[in-house]
């Protein structure tokens, strides 16, 4: 009995014991589910944030929406920002004229050196176009837009406090050349799929920007530069680039979702005639082209002995009247000519005008010289990407071919500059420069006729 109460008391004891274990078990399972509900949930939240974040910073949520809008207060919300970006990146390189002549006054290199600064801006913007554009079809559109910005903003303001040519080389060539290069492309193309019968019109007001920064740009320089120097002046400058870029930021959206993109390179137009021609003819023209907008305010200092002040006016005149000129000849082209037919008079008309500038020697002869070849030049230059497309068959190979044109464009861009400073520094004045460039825009007009003749025969009564 005693034993039995023994083994009672013990398998009791037992019992409590195991008891005891039991619920210390349980106690600890308790323990270990509370700690992995918060981490489960922890991973969950941070998925959605993930989800979020990247719905929010690429296309991948989009779902087709169908054709284009061709209109609407949003659609036309898209071309305002392109606008502005174009304004901020096309037209602060073609304002570059206004710092060549201040800074051939305040450093010590040649002209032909200080253009450099301008051209690999010019460069960089039209070569990194190309491969920027391929992120708004990966989806990336904010993303690579936010990268641009960054550069062009970090690049002028660093611009204001440089001392040298090298720090203005980085500054304002390298940097905003990598960021206007990086954010403009996307933002163009963007633009385009919101457009499709109005889409010409919808980018020639987006391309106006180019002429408008043309404006605003020197406008500022010369207001300011004198009162306030040349560091506040560039600020302001910045300041302007931050509010206008940070809208773009706040209000374009792209509407399609992720695609797949060419290629780089598409080797079967490397045996396309009509197509070599009218690159190659392209890159002569706009190699001499810049040598215009750099220069033409240095040859009226320096030949016609106006101010430095003064000479800001006619490069604001230059692209001022490039407004209109970018959007009349492509209503022409579409309702009357064909776009090859209306290019072609007016790199025509170029060459005539150029060759003109070599007996120009009196103020009034010049403001004439620069309004009209200001008008001309804005419109051959808004054509030949649309003409570029069009001698391609097909037309989904045109932004490949437009790619592959704008990396020749780019080293065209590099060179007109410095090699019209070189002529200029080792002739007698401005004219070996000037006869260069009016041989050299001769030498595209050759090549983009030989490129319609080749494409579309000798009549001229065929649109094309």
């Amino acid at each position: 009995m005693g034993d039995i109460e023994k083994h009672g008391s013990h398998h009791g004891q037992n019992s409590d014991s195991l008891s005891r274990t039991s619920t210390k078990q349980e106690d600890i399972e308790e323990t270990e589910h509370p700690v992995q509900e918060p981490i489960s949930r922890t991973k969950s939240i941070a998925s959605r944030l993930e989800n979020t974040v990247l719905s929010r910073l690429t296309t991948r949520s989009i779902v087709n929406p169908g054709p284009p809008p061709d209109g609407g207060w949003k659609a036309w919300l898209q071309v305002f920002c392109a606008w502005l970006a174009i304004m901020n990146t096309w037209g602060f390189v073609n304002s570059f004229g206004a710092f060549q002549t201040y800074y051939s006054e305040i450093l010590p290199q040649s002209p032909s050196t200080i253009s450099w600064i301008g051209s690999i801006q010019a460069c960089l913007m039209f070569l990194l176009g190309i491969f920027s554009g391929r992120a708004l079809d990966a989806g990336l559109f904010l993303p690579t837009i936010m990268v641009g910005i960054a550069f062009q903003i970090v690049g002028i303001f660093t611009m204001s406090v440089s001392k040298n040519y090298w720090q203005l080389f980085l500054t304002q060539g390298v940097l905003t050349g990598i960021g206007g290069g990086i954010f403009f492309t996307p933002c163009m193309g963007l633009v385009s799929t919101y457009f499709a019968k109005k889409r010409g019109m919808a980018l020639g007001i987006v391309t106006s920007g180019n002429s408008f920064g043309g404006i605003i740009y020197p406008l500022v320089v010369r207001q300011l530069l004198p009162k306030i120097g040349f560091g506040w002046t560039v600020r302001v400058l910045g300041f302007m680039n931050l509010i206008a870029l940070g809208i773009i930021i706040a209000f374009m959206r792209p509407r399609l979702p992720p695609r797949k993109a060419g290629p780089i390179v598409e080797l079967a137009a490397l045996k396309d005639v009509p197509y070599i021609l009218f690159v190659a003819g392209i890159c002569f023209c706009i190699s001499a082209i810049y040598f215009v907008f750099y220069y033409i305010g240095s040859f009226a200092r320096d030949t016609i002995g106006i101010s430095y002040i003064g000479s800001l006016n006619l490069v604001i005149v230059l692209n001022g009247v490039g407004i209109p000129a970018r959007i009349i000849p492509g209503i022409i082209a579409d309702r009357y000519l064909g776009v090859l037919n209306t290019h072609i008079p007016l790199i025509c008309a170029s060459v005539v005008l150029l060759y003109s500038w070599t007996a120009i020697s009196s103020l009034g002869g010049f403001y004439t010289f620069t309004v009209i070849y200001g008008m001309i030049a804005g419109g051959w230059q808004s054509l030949f990407p649309t003409a570029i497309a069009s001698l391609s068959d097909d037309l989904s190979r045109a932004g490949t071919r437009l790619g592959m044109a704008f990396s020749s464009i780019a080293l065209a861009a590099l060179v007109g500059g410095p090699i019209g400073g070189q002529l200029i520094a080792k002739g007698d004045g401005y004219w070996p420069g000037i006869v260069w460039c009016a041989t050299t825009t001769l030498v595209g007009c050759v090549f983009v006729i030989a490129a319609r003749i080749v494409k579309y025969g000798t009549t001229w009564k065929v649109k094309c």
